[in-house]
């Protein structure tokens, strides 16, 4: 459905140094990082036919967080998730909410991690278990 993710960061180079380690994790290489038009730098770390990228705002304001918004990545297990969390918090992130752990919801049972990345924005490593 989603052919990409971007998130605003105010620092690139430290948003890739975090996300190439988290996203290290999952199997993604180092970014590609390109420049808009605009000069605005961007990152982008591809990986299982995913495409998630960091970038620079292009209109010169502040990157912000989305309140109410969440971006998930696919894990293959619960070792992973807990992996992705605690390789996220080492480079910098905060844990929120429940510790990671296996929760029941609408769309069966799911292994969760969730942290805010060094912008503020709120992440989620899931891994959906098969019934």
């Amino acid at each position: 459905m989603f052919s990409h993710v971007m998130i605003g960061t105010n620092d690139l180079d430290k948003a890739v140094e975090f996300y190439t380690k988290v996203l290290g994790v999952l199997g993604a290489k180092e970014p590609r990082i390109n420049a808009a038009p605009s000069g605005h730098k961007r990152a982008f770390f591809m990986h299982d036919g995913s495409v998630f990228s960091v970038s620079q705002p292009i209109d010169d304001k502040p990157a912000t967080v989305a309140n109410g918004s969440t971006i998930g990545f696919r894990c293959d297990s619960p070792e992973q998730v807990q992996e992705m969390h605690d390789v996220a918090v080492a480079a910098g992130a905060t844990s929120i909410e429940a510790p990671p752990g296996l929760r029941q919801a609408a769309m069966g049972a799911m292994y969760l991690a969730y942290f805010r990345d060094l912008d503020g924005h709120k992440i989620c490593a899931i891994h959906r278990v098969k019934a």
